[in-house]
């Protein structure tokens, strides 16, 4: 009987230990995972859910490094956005660039890089080849210039110029020159309905108030429906 009570005893204290041990173990686990979300949550953009400009670089950059000539980098900017502000108020604005976002994201899918540079600008980095480039290309304008419902109900024509650089066009895999010449091409295109790609004359193309000034000489993809 003793041997049995001290057994009982033994595994009595074993389980009371692990109970012990199990409480600041799962505090940690829970911890752990609440840290993780609140990482997870600093890489995203809190209005759009894009990643941000730091967290979009690095996985951009791992991007172009594994898939090199068959990446295309996209560059995106709002049209007439100030006026959407303006005219209905920051709410609507708020929907129309998580509108655009959202679209954006669907276009590029879940292994590129989606990211929001500020504002109205948006950029994607993705596993594009040049056979698949134009087409598309042409999808994006479309999805972009779909109009966007608000919250009441309302339809907003929303519109946004895009462009494309390559890196077996520009010359390099350097995401900051790709991003440049890409910039340069949307800003040859601006409010033309069409996705432009970048030649190689938009990476010399010089910075003016803090954008690429355009160029001639841009090839044009999609005019918006």
């Amino acid at each position: 009987m003793d041997s049995v009570l001290r057994a009982s005893a033994n595994s009595g204290q074993r389980a009371v230990l692990i109970t012990t041990l199990a409480v600041p173990l799962t505090g940690w686990a829970v911890h752990a995972v609440a840290l993780h979300r609140q990482l997870a949550a600093a890489k995203r953009d809190p209005l759009t859910g894009l990643l941000r400009r730091d967290a979009y670089t690095a996985r951009a950059r791992r991007l172009l490094a594994r898939h090199g000539d068959n990446t295309t980098v996209v560059m995106v900017d709002a049209d007439h956005f100030k006026q959407i502000n303006d005219r209905l108020g920051h709410a609507a604005g708020d929907t129309v660039l998580v509108a655009l976002a959202a679209r954006l994201a669907a276009w590029a899918g879940p292994h590129a890089a989606a990211g929001r540079l500020g504002g109205d600008e948006f950029a994607a980095v993705l596993p594009l080849p040049r056979g698949r480039r134009q087409v598309r290309l042409e999808q994006l304008v479309r999805m972009l210039h779909t109009p966007v419902v608000l919250d009441d109900g309302r339809s907003v024509d929303v519109a946004a110029s895009v462009g494309a650089a390559a890196p077996e066009v520009i010359g390099t895999g350097d995401l900051s020159a790709l991003q440049r010449a890409a910039d340069a091409a949307l800003c040859d295109g601006k409010h033309s309905g069409r996705a432009h790609l970048a030649t190689a004359a938009h990476a010399a193309v010089p910075s003016i108030n803090g954008r690429r000034a355009g160029r001639p000489g841009t090839a044009t993809w999609g005019r918006a429906a």
